[in-house]
Parts: C-alpha cells; sequence; structure tokens
C-alpha cells in the first residue's frame, strides 16, 4: 500500500473545509486533481471517506475516524515546517486580511508598513469590510485575518483575541454651539446623528447605549463608511461618534468640536479574529506575531 504524505495532505484539506474547490485552491491546485487523489485514497484504503452533494462534501464514519489522527499528525508537521522554514520560505507568500475602517485606521497601518519592510516579498490583500462581513469571511475562509471593533459576539469556531482599547467621542462642525457645558444623551437625541447602517457593530452599540438611557437611537443621514462621517460634520449636516485619537488632528485644527457628554460614551475594543478549523500559514503567523507585538498603549 503507498499513500504518501501528499494524499493525506491533500485528505485534511478537503476534510476541513468541506470542499474539493475550496482545497483545490488553498492548496494552489484544481478539483480535477484533487478529486483523482482521494479517489486513489479511497481505493487504497479500501472504504468510503466522503459523502458528496451540491452543497460539498461530508466525512463518513471511516473518513471522522481518519481525520482525527491526521489532523493531529497533520498539526505536528505544520509545527515542524514552521521552525524549520528557511529565511527565503518566510519572505514568500501571501496573507489576507479583513479591516473594519477604524481598526485600519487607529492600528492596522503601521504593523502593515512594518510587515511590508520585514517581508518584502509577502503579499497582502487588504479587504475593506464592516466587522459583520469580515466575521462571514473568515468565517468561510475567505480571509485569513480578520482586525474589527466590538461588539463581536460568540462567533465560534472564530478565535477573538482584544488587541487594543479605543474611546470614541461626540464631534460636531467648528460651528457647532450650545448653551450647556455638557449635555446628556436625551440632548444629542435632539440634534441631526449621522451614523453607519444597521448592519454595522457601530450601529448596534449606539443603539444599546441610548436603551441603556431609554432612548431610541435613530440618525437622520446613514452612511456606508467611516470615512464618509467626516466630511458631513464637517459640513454642519450634523453630529456622529468618532474615535477620539481619529479626529484629534482636525479638533487641534479647529475642523471639529469635541462635544462634552454627562455620560461618557463606553470604551470599545478593536479584535483580532481568525478560525480555529483552518490550518494558518506561515506568512499569517509572522503577520499575527507582528500584530500582537505592537504596544498600541492599549488598557486592557
Amino acid at each position: 500500500m503507498d499513500i504518501t504524505y501528499d494524499y493525506y495532505r491533500i485528505f485534511y484539506y478537503v476534510a476541513t473545509y468541506k470542499s474539493f474547490s475550496k482545497a483545490a485552491k488553498v492548496l494552489e491546485s484544481n478539483q480535477p486533481n484533487v478529486t483523482h487523489f482521494m479517489n486513489n485514497l479511497e481505493n487504497q484504503l479500501g472504504c468510503k471517506l466522503f459523502v458528496r452533494s451540491n452543497r460539498g462534501v461530508t466525512l463518513t464514519k471511516e473518513g471522522e475516524v481518519l481525520y482525527q489522527h491526521v489532523a493531529v499528525a497533520y498539526a505536528h508537521l505544520h509545527e515542524a515546517e514552521m521552525k524549520l522554514a528557511s529565511k527565503e520560505k518566510l519572505e514568500t507568500g501571501s496573507v489576507t486580511i479583513s479591516s473594519s475602517e477604524i481598526a485600519l485606521h487607529l492600528c492596522l497601518i503601521p504593523v502593515l508598513a512594518k510587515f511590508h519592510k520585514l517581508y518584502p516579498n509577502i503579499r497582502i490583500h487588504l479587504l475593506n469590510h464592516s466587522t459583520p462581513q469580515a466575521i462571514r469571511a473568515v468565517k468561510e475562509g475567505q480571509a485569513d485575518l480578520a482586525i474589527v471593533t466590538t461588539p463581536v459576539d460568540d462567533q465560534r469556531p472564530l478565535r477573538v483575541k482584544p488587541i487594543m482599547q479605543f474611546q470614541e467621542i461626540a464631534v460636531g462642525s467648528a460651528d457647532y454651539t450650545d448653551k450647556k457645558e455638557k449635555i446628556g444623551v436625551e440632548d444629542i437625541a435632539g440634534y441631526p446623528i449621522i451614523s453607519l447602517g444597521k448592519e454595522s457593530t457601530s450601529y448596534k452599540f449606539y443603539s444599546e447605549w441610548f436603551l441603556e438611557h431609554r432612548i431610541e437611537f435613530i440618525p437622520d443621514t446613514v452612511v456606508e463608511t467611516t470615512d464618509q462621517i467626516l466630511p458631513l460634520i464637517i459640513c454642519g449636516l450634523g453630529i456622529g461618534f468618532l474615535p477620539e485619537h481619529y479626529v484629534k488632528p482636525l479638533i487641534d485644527e479647529r475642523k471639529l468640536r469635541k462635544i462634552a457628554l454627562e455620560e461618557q460614551i463606553p470604551q470599545r475594543q478593536i479584535c483580532l479574529l481568525e478560525n480555529r478549523n483552518y490550518p494558518s500559514g506561515i506568512a499569517q503567523e509572522l503577520f499575527k506575531r507582528l500584530l500582537l507585538e505592537e504596544n498600541f498603549d492599549k488598557e486592557m
């Protein structure tokens, strides 16, 4: 019986992704080749390993038994490959990162710059996603990692790692005035509010915060991206909630005004997401290590 490491490696990816086509993409092969190898493996083992359907593949009882052993063996082999990888290998490959705009501006850009300087030959694919979109991308294997803002509910099989905290503030245009030194949530509700849409975590966050004060969160202007909020506030279309660090230069330039609030907005976090079910590549591990080593002056 001549079963090579490649057979088990291909089996591992098909079983992990529950798809011949997705496994072929990860392995940089094609579906006919993957199918051919798995047919040969089944013939040599004398049993069916997969049940095929239009929705993908599922493991048979025999396939489950084999996968339990192969997954453990592959994890050890993958760890060994990571430790023994040469400098040349560490400088090739690619990593796909899904990021929300706030995460990109507050923490990701300096890490991307540092990563590119250290590993210039590793290709970076950056996806601009809202937090819900980023969660789906990592769950479905379209992204290796996601860097997103809270709230992030329990998202199994994702691993959620907080990497920094940030404080948002209410801001208005340079012409903003109010008779009160500080205003409450009920006062904010009387102003036109600019916000991201209902599908965003920011909308959910502020809906819950307003609800804690028994007020409904009803934005007057809804936009698709965080970058669209700023120019609308500056031109006096309404007030909005943005990270203090993000808007501080504009406040210093007097293009925006910070609105003093009686109730402080709860702090939010930026988190790293990865899928426990999918094996991580060398480029992914390198980027994750660099991200987690970065000092964001966080208060965890």
